[in-house]
């Protein structure tokens, strides 16, 4: 039996991994490898996009001058990390001839999904200060793992937008403690906020894998591209936070919620996968809105990228 160039390539690929080496852009990789890449960081990417959308509600609304100043940077900062990664994205995907109109052609059409806390309604202002605590704090649990994928451009751009993040945990959080500090009727709405948030805080890191990963996760463990599962994400993510939510004196709509001190992991209600799946697929309460949203601005905002492709076009 002949060996193909590539079979040689992949294993060279996979010592290269397997000695904590990282992989850049310019670098040989495998399809699968290219392709599992492109997929994340354009979720990732128009996350950012479409998770500025429910704190951009609160900017007009904000309850006072420094308010409206801290939620409008952190809206313009969450902007910004989706055009970074777009771009990281857009070297993977330039040898397939593709760039980032493809991955708004894909969100539009359905087949590039973003993360379902952000199909969620953001009713009232304590909405907005528990997506920069908790949102943003499970964000982090998964761009801290991201920190070390293999693919080097994305970790190095993860380096910005985790330090970024970290401040924007410490803007929400100061809205939840103000919130909790003041009158019963202000608590009472960050009550309520964090009861309407637990359901898709607790989908944030997807399904839990059972007790086998699928194939697919499995080679992405081996790649490197992440390092641990969604449960373990989510375990993470409580350990974290529970206590914290509780010192405010606020209750978990989870009377199952405990920590196993014998496994060392929590205990919780499982949520319904159903739902998420269908929030995922652009059935959630918010879903259509935010993406009309979106694609209106998307269209109005066409003209200003043609005349740069033009101005491009001729200094080339």
């Amino acid at each position: 039996m002949e060996f193909k160039a590539t079979d040689v390539r992949l294993v060279e690929f996979q010592e290269r991994i397997d000695r904590g080496e990282k992989i850049e852009a310019e670098d040989w990789m495998p399809d699968d490898y290219r392709n599992q890449l492109i997929r994340l960081i354009s979720m990732h990417a128009i996350s950012e996009v479409m998770g500025a959308l429910p704190e951009k509600e609160w900017v007009p609304k904000a309850p006072t001058l420094f308010r409206k100043l801290a939620i409008m940077a952190k809206v313009q900062d969450e902007e910004g990390h989706g055009q970074l990664l777009m771009r990281v994205a857009e070297d993977l995907m330039e040898p397939l001839g593709k760039n980032r109109e493809d991955i708004f052609s894909d969100l539009f059409s359905g087949r590039l999904k973003y993360h379902n806390v952000f199909h969620m309604p953001a009713p009232t202002w304590a909405d907005a200060g528990v997506i920069g605590w908790l949102v943003d704090g499970a964000a982090i649990v998964t761009q801290g793992m991201s920190l070390s994928c293999s693919y080097a451009p994305y970790a190095r751009t993860l380096v910005r937008i985790v330090e970024e993040e970290g401040f924007h945990i410490h803007h929400g959080e100061s809205i939840c403690l103000s919130l909790a500090e003041g009158t019963p009727s202000q608590r009472m709405m960050l009550q309520d906020a964090v009861t309407r948030w637990w359901p898709a805080l607790m989908m944030f890191f997807g399904p839990p894998e059972g007790s086998q990963m699928s194939s697919h996760q499995l080679q992405n463990m081996r790649w490197k591209i992440r390092t641990k599962t969604n449960e373990e994400l989510r375990q993470r993510f409580l350990t974290k936070y529970v206590a914290r939510i509780r010192s405010l004196g606020l209750s978990i709509p989870d009377p199952t919620l405990s920590y196993d001190q014998e496994e060392g992991i929590w205990r919780y209600q499982q949520p319904d996968w159903e739902l998420f799946r269908s929030i995922v697929n652009n059935h959630g309460p918010m879903s259509q809105e935010r993406l009309g949203l979106r694609r209106m601005t998307y269209e109005e905002g066409r003209w200003v990228r043609e005349v740069l492709a033009k101005h491009d076009r001729v200094g080339a």
